[in-house]
This record gives C-alpha cells, sequence and structure tokens, in this order.
C-alpha cells in the first residue's frame, strides 16, 4: 500500500515510521508541515485531553487469548487493532505507535486510519450535506468558514467534507497527538468545491473540555468516530459547547451496535453482543452515543437529524475486513473470556473466508448532524 504521497498534494498519509525511525518520521512530519504555504500550523502545547477521546477505533480493545490462538497472534504480532489493541489498566481504545514512557498517551497508528479512510468516505451520509450547505450559506457576514475538527486523527474528515463545500474554508484540527496533528496538516486539502483556499491550523488539547468559547466564531464544529468513545458527561459538554456557541455540527460514524456477516454463522449474534457491552464498559456510550448526544443536542435547541453511515465490506476491502475482525472478536472475548475457546475457531474461520474472498461484513454507523439556533438570532 502506497502511503508515502508527497505532502504538498494532500489526501494521502504519509508513512508510518518503523520503531528505529519514529524520532526522525516526527521531524520530517513537522517540517514538512511548517514548509506548506497554507497551513498555519499552530500546535498548543496545553495536552488536557484525557484518555479516550480522539478518532475512534471503530470499537474495544483487543485481548491476548490462549497463546497460539488467532486473537493471541494478532496481539502478539502487533497488528493494526481494528477494534482496537492490547493495553495496560486504565486505557481506553487506542494503539501505541512506539514505547511511551508512563506519562506519554498510547497513540492511534496512522496505518488503520489510512486503512478505514476509503471505507469511512463511502459510508458518510451524503444527504446530510444538503441542509449543512443551505445552513451555511445563510451565515450572516462570511467571507469564509471556520470548521472545527475534533479528534481530527490523520485529517480523514476534512480530505473528505472540505471538497464538498463551496468557499473558503479554515480548519482548526483538534487531537491530543501531536504526531497525528502533523500528519493531517500534512495531508490536508488545499482548495474547496469550488476552487476557494482552504487553510489549517493544529491545536493539541482536550476535545472533552471544549467550552462556547473555544468555538466562538465557528461556522461548523465536525467529528468522525469519536462519539462513541465518549462518556454522557462528555458528550453533554460537547453539546452544550456547539449550541452555545450556535455552530452546527456533524458527527459521523458513530458505532450503532449492529454488524451483519453473510455468510452467517451461529456465533455472529454472541460475539456482536459481548462487543457491544465492551464498549459501555467504564462508562463510554459506545453504540447508545448516537441516542445520548440527540437528547442532549435537542434539549439545548436544535435540530438534529441522524442517517444511516454503514461500511459495506466486501474482497475490495479484505485488509480492513481482517483488521476489524481481529478486534471485533478480541474485544468480545475480553468481556467474556469463556467465549475463548470459541471463538478462537470462529476467528479462523472467519478470516479464511475472508482470504477467500467469500466474506461480506456490514457495520452500521450513524451520522448525526446537529443544526443550532444561530448566536444573535439570525436565521
Amino acid at each position: 500500500m502506497n502511503r508515502t504521497a508527497p505532502a504538498q498534494t494532500g489526501g494521502k498519509i504519509p508513512a508510518q515510521p518503523g520503531p528505529k525511525e519514529t524520532v526522525r518520521g516526527q521531524q520530517m512530519a513537522t517540517q514538512a508541515a511548517d514548509t506548506r504555504t497554507n497551513a498555519e500550523d499552530r500546535t498548543v502545547a496545553t495536552d488536557r485531553h484525557e484518555p479516550g477521546t480522539g478518532p475512534a477505533a471503530d470499537g474495544g480493545r483487543q485481548v491476548a487469548g490462549n497463546g497460539g490462538s488467532p486473537v493471541a497472534d494478532a496481539a502478539a504480532r502487533g497488528v493494526i487493532p481494528g477494534s482496537g489493541p492490547v493495553q495496560g489498566p486504565g486505557e481506553r481504545a487506542t494503539v501505541r505507535l512506539r514505547e511511551t514512557g508512563p506519562d506519554e498517551p498510547p497513540r492511534y497508528a496512522p496505518e488503520w486510519l489510512e486503512l478505514r479512510e476509503p471505507a469511512d468516505a463511502g459510508a458518510r451520509a451524503h444527504d446530510l450535506l444538503d441542509p449543512l450547505r443551505i445552513r451555511l450559506a445563510n451565515l450572516p457576514g462570511k467571507a469564509g468558514y471556520v470548521i472545527h475538527d475534533l479528534g481530527c486523527g490523520t485529517g480523514s474528515m476534512g480530505r473528505w467534507l472540505a471538497p464538498r463545500l463551496d468557499g473558503a474554508q479554515h480548519w482548526i484540527l483538534h487531537d491530543r497527538d501531536p504526531y497525528l496533528l502533523h500528519f493531517a496538516a500534512v495531508a490536508s486539502p488545499r482548495s474547496a468545491a469550488d476552487g476557494s483556499r482552504v487553510t489549517v491550523e493544529t491545536r493539541r488539547g482536550d476535545v472533552a473540555r471544549l467550552t462556547p468559547d473555544a468555538l466562538a466564531g465557528a461556522s461548523l464544529v465536525t467529528a468522525s468516530a469519536l462519539l462513541d468513545v465518549l462518556t454522557r458527561e462528555e458528550i453533554d459538554t460537547l453539546a452544550a459547547a456547539c449550541t452555545g456557541a450556535g455552530s452546527p455540527a456533524l458527527l459521523t460514524l458513530s458505532v450503532a451496535g449492529r454488524v451483519e456477516l453473510s455468510p452467517p454463522d451461529p456465533m455472529d449474534e454472541e460475539i456482536m453482543e459481548a462487543f457491544n457491552a465492551h464498549q459501555r464498559r467504564d462508562g463510554l456510550l459506545g453504540p447508545d452515543a448516537v441516542t445520548v448526544a440527540c437528547e442532549a443536542f435537542s434539549e439545548r435547541g436544535a435540530t438534529v437529524r441522524v442517517n444511516p453511515s454503514p461500511w459495506r465490506l466486501g474482497p475490495g476491502e479484505a485488509a480492513l475486513t481482517a483488521q476489524w475482525l481481529r478486534g471485533w472478536v478480541g474485544a468480545a472475548v475480553e468481556e467474556r473470556p469463556e467465549l475463548a475457546s470459541r471463538a478462537e475457531r470462529y476467528l479462523r474461520d472467519r478470516l479464511a473466508a475472508c482470504e477467500a474472498g467469500e466474506l461480506h461484513v456490514t457495520v452500521h454507523h450513524s451520522d448525526l448532524l446537529a443544526l443550532s439556533r444561530p448566536v444573535g438570532g439570525a436565521s
């Protein structure tokens, strides 16, 4: 897979460096971001971000099973976590790119974020764009749009959305991980749908502690695969910040708790239920997140629309499907260890069918558009 497109072109994520190249890779990413003429890379060194916010790994955490099992083998090989990696106590669904100190937060693998990006792009609900465009077009006295991307990861949301909106745009990318922020800045798009300029800056910090003041002047708040790794309190904070600033919010690709596999297997439902329970650990909302977000925004006067945004994975997405399967089953086994022996057989059979091009998977997600009342009573 080619991950080394020139930085100035945007749209592709640079390759992740190996363990010995990590520092050098970060320096190169920094230099590339700094030399872009259209990017204002202002990384704010206020790392108040608590574990679990940032881009979702679309699932829970992987678990090492008995020696020799596919679940244990996946963990031992350090695979890209389709639904989450092995983790230590107190950590949420993230992945360590390299060895980190005890005070350094775990990080997502750019490879996983890149692997899922085409499926994300194909799944997002295009029907929500027209009401969003109408709202943006009616903003008073705007020479351009200011768009906050929360938990931006490598910037896939901007690469998808910026070229679908007319008008000059300034994207403010939020994430806890400066390494991913550099990826996002380097690969950000340069132009909008009508050729208008797109610029970008980065902010490192805690997206769960946003305030209306932090979003003052925002034309739009976006996030992708974020809601399901938040708590009820964090979603309330997000909704209060967006509605307090009068900003619409487009929050995409939250897990819906439903998965369909073809051909079916008797264990499908059991694995799915265990995975969903795992998603709700430690106060996280998992598949309940969209319902809670709808309530939080509606209670604050926003008009809310929800559309389905399923991944539809077939032979052409075998690499993504295999990684997702390992994490999906691993999380289920961590939640219900008594499944381990049967899950080992299940995962082996599913991976074989995937490799043979015989497996089709639909992973259901939901996209949410919340149109808050504009500040000052504008329509």
